[in-house]
């Protein structure tokens, strides 16, 4: 039997019909050595904001990795896209590693200045990922307001990676894109090499 409220559908036969969260869960998307990994639906008008979750995304042989955005559905990626961002990174190198430090910067050679390239979200100033088994990146990005036909388009990310250093690597990277066309495709990629990784989709309501 059916719970109904207010004419809207809650549960019925044993599932919600409905979320009753703010943050709503829409698609998982997994790459396993591809060249990239492409969220090319269900980004549009229906939330303010989206909410990708990094889990264990990699490249091929330790390249950085980065996020890029399209605005006729994944056609194309970056093309009049203008991306302006800042990125800074909490570093703490393994003992015995290449490097040992701990380091808290700005990176300015990570800044891209109304630029179409890739915005970098990992191990920022460390080189690339760690190619061990165990190396990675995990974390969250957020996207605000895609569908926006009078604002640029906010994004920032929290990613934490297995730098090759090795060692922990937190990286804080945030900008926009200065256009007012709708976003509505999003690809995590790695330079000039193929990548493996899980990317989840969340919308958040009621923002």
């Amino acid at each position: 039997m059916p719970f109904i409220s207010n004419g809207t559908t809650i549960l019925d036969n044993g599932a919600f019909s409905v979320s009753l969260g703010g943050l709503t869960y829409i698609s998982t998307h997994t790459g396993s050595d591809v060249s990239s990994i492409d969220i090319t639906s269900n980004i549009d008008s229906t939330y303010p904001i989206y909410k990708f979750e990094v889990t264990n995304f990699r490249s091929q042989s330790g390249a950085n990795c980065g996020i890029s955005f399209s605005t006729n559905g994944g056609s194309t990626f970056n093309d009049g896209t203008s991306k302006t961002t800042t990125a800074f990174a909490c570093t703490e190198e393994e003992t015995g590693g290449e490097a040992p430090s701990s380091n808290f910067r700005y990176s300015t050679s990570y800044d891209i200045a109304a630029s179409s390239s890739r915005a970098y979200i990992g191990t920022i100033d460390k080189g690339g990922i760690h190619t061990g088994t165990d190396g990675g990146m995990a974390g969250e990005i957020y996207l605000f307001n895609p569908s926006s036909s009078t604002y640029a388009k906010h994004f920032m990310s929290h990613i934490h990676s297995h730098s090759e250093h090795p060692g922990s690597n937190t990286c804080y990277v945030a900008g926009y894109c200065n256009i007012t066309t709708a976003i509505d495709a999003v690809r995590f990629d790695a330079l000039a090499q193929n990548c493996s990784g899980t990317i989840k989709m969340y919308g958040i309501k009621g923002s």
